[in-house]
């Protein structure tokens, strides 16, 4: 109505069509999604190839997501925009998560073969990751504390640029100067070299035979830093959209 009343009716249907249409697939994307995260994390069937009655922890799942969704955006007195505005900082914080894990994916030379990121793409890309990271941060902060200023946004990118360079040099220099352990070198058999030269070629081996991941010392000090930035971060966010909904109820 309010576009209507500034651009005319005909924009404003369109937009109506447009914002029901991004509903919908959002409901069924989202929900999707998850149903095959579900499947994925406890190995049960799980696929839109297979029939229903073949996969009904999957198909439960997702229509039980969608019916769950419908229910609050019915039920009259439900904060909608404190959950739209929660899940979208929640997805915020976990966003760096899912970067970390793929940056790690695309150096797996057991799964990837000559297709790993060259060392020029993994400068840019952690750099693009660290970036994430430190924004996720100030969303974070934004939320809890919404009157923060300029310069504490600021600060926040400058610090922690400048506590991952550290890190990163601090744990290099340890490695260079340790070397009690070699780090990890993809080891080619006879019968694999064609593979890794003809990159059009590759393929992944099959799941269970790939082997055991090794992490450098650098890769496992950011894993565990990232998993203490989003159990505080997701805490922190989770207390306050209760505060919120208590406020508002």
């Amino acid at each position: 109505m309010g576009l209507e009343t500034y651009a005319g009716r005909l924009p404003a249907v369109l937009f109506a069509l447009a914002l029901l249409d991004a509903c919908i697939i959002g409901a069924a994307a989202v929900s999707l999604a998850t149903a095959y995260a579900i499947g994925d994390v406890f190995a049960v069937k799980h696929s839109l190839h297979r029939k229903p009655w073949d996969a009904k922890g999957f198909y439960s799942v997702y229509c039980g997501l969608i019916v769950l969704a419908a229910v609050l955006v019915l039920t009259p007195g439900t904060p909608l925009g404190l959950l739209t505005n929660a899940v979208q900082t929640l997805a915020g914080v976990l966003l760096p998560s899912a970067t970390v894990f793929l940056l790690l994916l695309c150096n797996d030379r057991h799964i990837l073969g000559p297709w790993v990121n060259s060392t020029k793409l993994n400068l840019f890309t952690g750099a693009v990751v660290a970036g994430l990271v430190m924004l996720s941060v100030i969303l974070t902060a934004a939320v809890l504390f919404p009157d923060l200023g300029e310069a504490w946004i600021i600060g926040i990118l400058v610090g922690g640029s400048l506590l991952a360079l550290a890190v990163t040099a601090a744990v290099k220099f340890y490695e260079m100067s340790s070397r009690g352990k070699a780090p990890f070198r993809f080891k080619r058999k006879p019968s694999q070299e064609p593979c890794l030269i003809d990159r059009d070629s590759w393929r992944m081996p099959p799941l269970d035979r790939l082997p055991p991941v090794r992490l450098s010392a650098l890769s496992r000090i950011w894993m565990i830093v990232l998993r203490g930035y989003l159990v505080v971060a997701a805490g922190l966010v989770l207390l306050r959209i209760v505060q919120l909904a208590a406020v508002g109820a």
